[in-house]
């Protein structure tokens, strides 16, 4: 029966655990000296114990290993810092150039510095000014196209509130057609009846002389003193002429 897989964890019993650092330490030491023979590779090998004591292999001196190994990791890494400054200034470069280039072409959109520029240069130019036109001008129509578009749903959507509007309409006109047509017969009845009631004033007014009319008879109440008449006996009453009403006599 071989042996079972052994759990990896620190190891609580002293004895057992000193006893397993000793075994595994020298097998470690024994595969860095096998590894260095086999395929001559340079190997170092720095062991401490628990209780600080050092336990190394180096296959060509600890020494030169630590300077090999000091050059290959710091070096390399100043390196690597300076190689990406370089290329960081290499991108600014690119981009300040290419930030000119687009000034100038800007530039030239706009007509201005033409000078420098040749024949073929300009027609160029020009051919690029033409396909900008013609894109603006389709975005153009597109967008207006689109706006129609949302403006015929709107429509398409609200018909009826349309049609509700439009009956509205016409029946606030026909109101003020009839309040129009109300307005001017009475207009034409108060001019009629004022020229009515200024004919009636003159035919009432055609007497020139107001005092000319007939008295009516006044009726005065009261006693009048009696007079006998000379003459016959029977006293003459002039009631029908001055309307007085004669007085009782005892």
């Amino acid at each position: 029966m071989g042996r079972g897989r052994v759990e990896l964890k620190r190891i609580e019993n002293k004895i057992n655990r000193q006893v397993t650092f000793s075994k595994r330490r020298n097998g470690l030491l024994k595969k860095a000296y096998e590894l260095s023979v086999l395929c001559d590779a340079e190997v170092g090998l720095i062991v401490f114990s628990t209780r600080g004591k050092l336990y190394e292999f180096a296959s060509a001196g600890m020494s030169k290993t630590l300077e090999r190994y000091q050059r290959c990791s710091f070096t390399p890494h100043e390196n690597s810092i300076e190689r990406e400054t370089q290329s960081w200034y290499q991108e600014v470069t690119k981009l300040k150039a290419k930030y000119e280039s687009l000034q100038r072409t800007q530039r030239y959109l706009l007509g201005e510095d033409l000078g420098p520029l040749s024949v073929k240069e300009l027609q160029n130019l020009e051919k690029q000014l033409e396909v900008a036109l013609a894109q603006a001008r389709q975005r153009k129509t597109q967008l207006m196209i689109e706006q129609m578009e949302d403006l015929r749903k709107k429509t398409a959507v609200m018909p009826l509130h349309e049609r509700h509007l439009g009956d509205l309409n016409k029946e606030l006109k026909v109101k003020l057609e009839a309040e129009g047509h109300n307005l001017k017969v009475n207009q034409n009845m108060w001019s009629s009846n004022a020229a009515a009631g200024s004919s009636n004033f003159s035919l009432h007014s055609s007497q020139t002389n107001p005092m000319d009319c007939t008295p009516e008879p006044v009726l005065q109440i009261g006693y009048q003193q009696y007079l006998p008449a000379e003459g016959p006996s029977i006293p003459k009453t002039v009631a029908g002429e001055t309307n007085f009403i004669q007085g009782w006599f005892l």
